[in-house]
């Protein structure tokens, strides 16, 4: 599922036009890298049960952080990312649905980036399986 979710976001003109690939990236922001930056997290992750056990269908929250140099261009590249995936059915996706979206609008420290952070619930199936 990760690289199939990193994909969406590297594939998408939208994004690209906004963030390099290589600012996109599970975890964390590469050390030096300069904004705007993407770090994607894989909060929680479950798959599916019925009585005769698993189902194969996965559902997972994503956290998707957008950091970048100014609260405005933070935002623009938010909407590029939560147009791409809020909503997405494809592939093995069955469903990308945005829950959540929180800020550092008013932070006071100079020397860090402004930051937009949104919440994705998954829902799953490999296509492989």
């Amino acid at each position: 599922m990760e690289e199939e979710f990193r994909a969406l976001l590297t594939t998408s003109s939208a994004v690209m036009a906004l963030v390099a690939p290589a600012n996109i990236n599970w975890g964390e922001v590469p050390q030096g890298a300069r904004p705007p930056a993407i770090a994607l997290h894989l909060i929680d992750n479950v798959d599916g049960l019925t009585q005769q056990g698993p189902d194969g269908l996965w559902q997972g929250r994503v956290q998707v952080d957008v950091y970048d140099l100014t609260f405005g261009g933070a935002t623009i590249v938010a909407r590029a990312v939560r147009d791409v995936l809020h909503g997405y059915r494809a592939g093995g996706f069955r469903l990308i649905s945005l829950s959540q979206q929180r800020s550092n609008k008013n932070q006071q420290a100079v020397d860090r980036p402004y930051w937009i952070s949104m919440d994705f619930i998954t829902n799953w199936r490999n296509a492989n399986a």
